[in-house]
């Protein structure tokens, strides 16, 4: 785990396009070993750099945090890995599957949670779930079971028989996680997906996260939820400007934090990212 000391400069610009420095650099990894993993992985929006030369190393069974502030390129990698967005340069493999040279076959290894759904309003909850379940190919006579399970694990079975656009935000992200897990997805890519959740889902869906890695399913998590991040994530990486800044363990940030191992996560994010405590007061309310 490292820290970047040069987080707080601006991203290069499109037209260098040299890398920048990396938290770390880029290892081999062996294919019982790399979940995720990318190397110099580059999105550029005209001038603008959103992910600058990215290296990311994530295990089998690990429950990696992505964090990182608004802007910072949590999203636009997400979309690159899940095969949403094309990279300017470099390689993105999920489950030792190149995603762009074959894209087809990295996304039947995967389930996707974006933060912005787009379901099939006009199916029911379980029109919906089977669906998904044709989609990735599961065996027809499995679909049936696996899917009154998730709805039941969901706590979605009272509501199955509802259209998707009568479902509240939170039976809309627990609709589409399950649409997600029906194939059993190697990795599974979640992007906010507490945003607002009721307590109850949360708890819901925390306890579905956690029984998944404990069978092997590799969670890449973005969020700006930062309990949530410490209570859930074995290892966390933060991006600040399309750049890596620091990755380890929880106790590994700690011990390189200004705080301590009193520090809490957000107090490290906030001194990575370069945060500075400054007067936000509205001068009319005085």
């Amino acid at each position: 785990m490292s820290f970047n000391q040069e987080s707080s400069t601006p991203p290069m610009q499109a037209s260098t396009m040299q890398p920048a420095s990396p938290v770390m650099p880029f290892t081999t990894t062996t294919s019982t070993q790399a979940a995720i993993a990318t190397r110099d992985l580059m999105r550029a929006f005209g001038q603008k750099i959103a992910v600058n030369y990215l290296n990311l190393n994530v295990r089998r069974g690990e429950f990696y945090g992505f964090l990182g502030p608004n802007g910072a390129g949590k999203s636009t990698t997400i979309k690159m890995l899940t095969g949403q967005l094309r990279p300017t340069a470099g390689t993105a493999m999920v489950a030792d599957v190149d995603v762009w040279q074959d894209p087809l076959q990295a996304r039947s290894l995967m389930g996707v949670l974006p933060e912005y759904l787009n379901l099939y309003e006009r199916l029911t909850g379980r029109e919906f779930v089977n669906f998904a379940g044709h989609m990735y190919g599961v065996p027809e006579a499995e679909i049936p079971r696996r899917t009154e399970e998730l709805l039941q694990v969901m706590t979605l079975t009272d509501d199955a028989d509802k259209l998707i656009v009568d479902y509240s935000v939170g039976m809309r992200k627990k609709v589409a996680l399950a649409a997600a897990l029906i194939h059993r997805p190697q990795v599974l890519f979640l992007d906010e997906p507490f945003e607002g959740i009721d307590p109850v889902s949360s708890r819901t869906i925390r306890d579905i996260l956690r029984e998944l890695t404990q069978h092997g399913t590799t969670i890449f998590f973005s969020s700006h939820i930062m309990e949530v991040v410490e209570r859930l994530c074995t290892r966390v990486g933060i991006i600040n400007q399309g750049v890596l800044v620091a990755e380890g363990t929880l106790q590994e940030l700690r011990d390189r934090a200004s705080g301590g191992r009193d520090a809490t996560l957000e107090d490290i994010f906030l001194q990575v990212v370069g945060a500075r405590d400054e007067n936000h007061n509205l001068s009319w309310l005085e």
